[in-house]
């Protein structure tokens, strides 16, 4: 039924066109902006539910693939498809924006068409960067989905959010300079700007060496890696609810993706020959910034540098691999690391994607994201303290939610390569416990703070409807991850098999 439509291209094309409706809304009619981009979220996750229900387990090769001449004189397509690494992230991105448009309906009144516009073109354009398998045509859409983001948090942000914005900009844009200029060095060895075709190009290991150092400083500042972290508090802290979850929620994702797509099947080699770096950083990731966020005062910033602690497990589960071969020569337990990876960055999503919203809530009706001008706020927001309450443990690993099943599989495979490696890894489920139940702690719990906490209403129906959606996918994917690994299962073996064959 669905085999004949361009599946791909409607889920690129159809927000972006919806976002452009919206803006011709404009805010004469503030109400009609939001109805438009909540039918076009629902649309466009609709339009996802396809590629899940019609995937083909059994195979790792693209599947809803489309194909037409673009710009024929440098042999550049318009090329779409989605395998098990992709189309994951395409349907999270499809249900984390519903959620994004229910959470700003009632909070943004100002340019309210644009704000919704913002976010509906920066679909399409994710959607873009997960589905392309032309060189150029991702690069477009890597750079493109900046633009929306640097308007959303220069626009509906804090007081610094100037300063913030132009930060966000320089690092991603400035590391993306060199990514290009390894897909134009490719497409000289390749002859064309096709993916797939760069993953079978020979390459010398001071190529490769280069090459990956190239993308590594493009994929390491979006996810974000240590040291170059720095720009994704101040971004956290200055955006609006909406943007920090965007953030948190897909944006990083950006970042992992390109490291399977590009990084390990193009430079196995220097892959395996830096390891130890990606391993490093990962570690200082985990560790380092799990200290840091236990001093934070403000509840954004210490989300946001716990974003930068678990998204270290997606790049240790990735590059620990090698490790694995190496101690082991099976890639058997690679396949646990990399899927850890993956099923943590789904979680992740949805976890992260929660706790921001959580803090939304709260500011909303106090104005203040300050840890110590809360305190008791069970005692007038109970249902909101128990959603909290299940996320923060989520964040912080328990099992039976998804927050433990990706670190567990990274833990566990991690052992394989090295004991010291795998029980540094380990310290985030103490770190994480320390600084998510301590925040919790000093601001659900105790006697009510101040007269402010005392007049606090629980959630709305909005409200309850948000947070019960994520609650619900993180209690899912917590007790039977089975949907989500089954899908990527057979593409991760096969990336295992590409990456293990030498290209020198």
């Amino acid at each position: 039924m669905f085999a004949d439509l361009p599946l791909l291209s409607l889920l690129i094309w159809v927000p972006i066109f919806g976002g452009l409706i919206v803006l011709a809304v404009g805010d004469k009619d503030p109400w009609g902006a939001r109805p438009i981009a909540l039918i076009v979220t629902v649309l466009t996750f609709l339009l996802s539910i396809p590629l899940y229900t019609g995937f083909d387990t059994g195979t790792a090769a693209m599947q809803f693939t489309e194909t037409a001449n673009w710009i024929e004189a440098f042999n550049i397509r318009y090329a779409l498809g989605v395998d098990g690494i992709s189309m994951p992230l395409i349907i999270l991105t499809s249900v984390i924006m519903i959620i994004i448009v229910l959470a700003g309906w009632k909070v943004i009144t100002h340019r309210v068409s644009q704000y919704m516009a913002a976010f509906l073109i920066m679909q399409g354009l994710i959607n873009g960067v997960f589905a392309s398998l032309d060189a150029i045509l991702f690069y477009v859409y890597w750079e493109a989905m900046l633009i929306p983001m640097f308007l959303i948090i220069g626009i509906w942000g804090g007081p610094n959010r100037v300063y913030a914005t132009i930060k966000f900009f320089l690092y991603t844009f400035l590391g993306s300079v060199f990514m290009l200029v390894a897909l134009i060095y490719l497409y000289f060895k390749a002859g064309s700007f096709d993916i797939l075709a760069f993953h079978a190009v020979q390459l010398s290991l001071q190529e490769q060496i280069l090459i990956f150092i190239a993308f590594l400083l493009a994929f390491a500042v979006k996810v974000p890696m240590w040291p170059v972290h720095t720009w994704l508090p101040d971004a956290h802290v200055e955006a609006p609810t909406g943007g920090s979850v965007i953030l948190a929620a897909i944006m990083l994702k950006v970042g992992g993706y390109g490291f399977l797509r590009f990084s390990l099947p193009i430079t196995p080699d220097a892959s395996h020959e830096l390891d130890w770096l990606i391993i490093g950083m990962s570690l200082i990731a985990i560790a380092y910034i799990g200290f840091v966020a236990l001093a934070q005062q403000d509840m954004k910033k210490l989300i946001a540098y716990s974003s930068i602690a678990h998204m270290g497990f997606v790049t240790l589960g990735f590059f620990i691999s090698f490790s694995i071969f190496a101690s082991t020569g099976s890639y058997e337990g690679s396949a646990l690391a990399m899927e850890g990876g993956m099923v943590q960055m789904i979680s992740h999503g949805f976890i992260s994607a929660a706790m921001f919203l959580c803090v939304g809530v709260m500011y909303d009706r106090m104005h203040s994201r300050m840890i110590n001008d809360y305190g008791g706020v069970v005692n007038t927001m109970p249902i909101f303290a128990a959603f909290m309450v299940f996320f923060a443990m989520a964040n912080a690993g328990l099992p039976g939610t998804s927050g433990f099943v990706g670190e567990f599989m990274v833990i566990l495979a991690s052992f394989k390569a090295n004991f010291w490696i795998a029980f540094v890894a380990a310290t985030t489920l103490i770190l994480g416990a320390a600084y998510t139940l301590w925040m919790v702690k000093r601001v659900l719990f105790g006697e009510v703070a101040n007269d402010k906490v005392a007049a606090l209403t629980d959630l709305d129906g909005r409200e309850f409807f948000i947070l019960g959606t994520l609650a619900f996918a993180v209690l899912l994917f917590g007790v039977w991850p089975d949907p989500l690994v089954d899908v990527m299962h057979v593409t991760i073996d096969n990336l295992l098999q590409h990456i293990a064959q030498s290209k020198l």
